[in-house]
């Protein structure tokens, strides 16, 4: 896939290097740096990058100052703010100049990576986008959530789903996702590890211990704290995103069959001592 050029707008060498270091493993290249607004415009107009890096503090103007002329100039630029500070009152003075996202120093390299391919989206793909920007935090989420539930850690495997249906044995808790992208996530595994995963959680010495009823009952809270881990997540880096978590719904049984129309899915796999604990994930195209 050909590069994405990105501009770095940042008269620090360090902030410099380190953004460098980051893009450079990424379907991204840096086409130019500007250490002040002056260069900046003059090597937009150059250039004419996918996306533009900010820094707040400049020699010249502000980064918000900066960003106004670039927006003017060109109304389509997609620019993001990276800065120490990230108060309310910044990120409102950012939008009404065209910045489109805020990140805060020092750069979580996740963060930036599922910032920049959001925000070129059209240059990537709409399912790189989906699997980088979206499923990505969902499978950190995913992670975080087992060890901090259980103290269980667990080898995450990320994969597109493929299948019209989703098979299940066991127990699968279903959560839908509204805002931007809409869709749903289901988590769900067989019937030996929800017994195991849910002992734990309770704090029970043995499966006898625990009952059908407390057993849905720790799977659903492990699937709501996963999720909402997630689209918490998402929601801080894009502040347009708006992404909610409706309640969950369970599923107990052999076979059962759940279907997956007209979503863009991807399946986590996570192997713990418990057993493999599974997410499905599917964003309705990326709207």
């Amino acid at each position: 896939m050909e590069k994405v050029k990105v501009m770095v707008v940042d008269d620090s060498k360090v902030s410099c290097m380190i953004l460098e270091d980051i893009i450079s493993r990424t379907n991204f290249e840096i086409c130019a740096f500007a250490a002040n607004t002056t260069e900046a415009i003059e090597k937009y107009r150059e250039m004419r990058p996918t996306v533009v890096t900010m820094d707040m503090n400049l020699p010249d103007h502000d980064g918000i100052e900066c960003s106004r002329r670039i927006h003017a100039m060109d109304p389509d630029a997609k620019i993001v703010m990276i800065s120490a500070m990230r108060d309310a009152s910044l990120m409102a003075k950012g939008q009404e100049a065209g910045i489109s996202a805020f990140l805060q120093k020092p750069i979580n390299e996740n963060e930036l990576i599922d910032t920049l391919m959001l925000l070129c989206q059209n240059k990537v793909g709409t399912i790189v986008v989906l699997r980088e920007s979206y499923a990505k935090p969902f499978s950190r989420a995913f992670q975080q959530g087992l060890f901090s539930l259980s103290g269980v850690h667990s080898e995450a495997e990320l994969t597109q789903e493929e299948g019209r249906y989703l098979e299940v044995n066991g127990i699968a808790v279903i959560l839908g996702i509204t805002g931007k992208p809409r869709g749903r996530a289901i988590l769900y595994m067989d019937a030996s590890t929800m017994q195991k995963f849910s002992r734990v959680v309770l704090g029970r010495k043995s499966d006898a211990e625990v009952s059908k009823k407390e057993i849905g009952e720790a799977v659903e809270e492990a699937a709501n704290i996963i999720v909402g881990h997630g689209v918490s997540t998402i929601n801080d880096i894009f502040q347009d995103r708006e992404m909610r978590v409706t309640p969950p719904g369970t599923l107990y049984g052999e076979n059962i069959r759940i279907a997956n129309p007209k979503l863009i899915s991807f399946k986590i796999s996570a192997a713990t001592r418990l057993g493999t604990i599974y997410m499905n994930i599917g964003f309705a195209g990326g709207e």
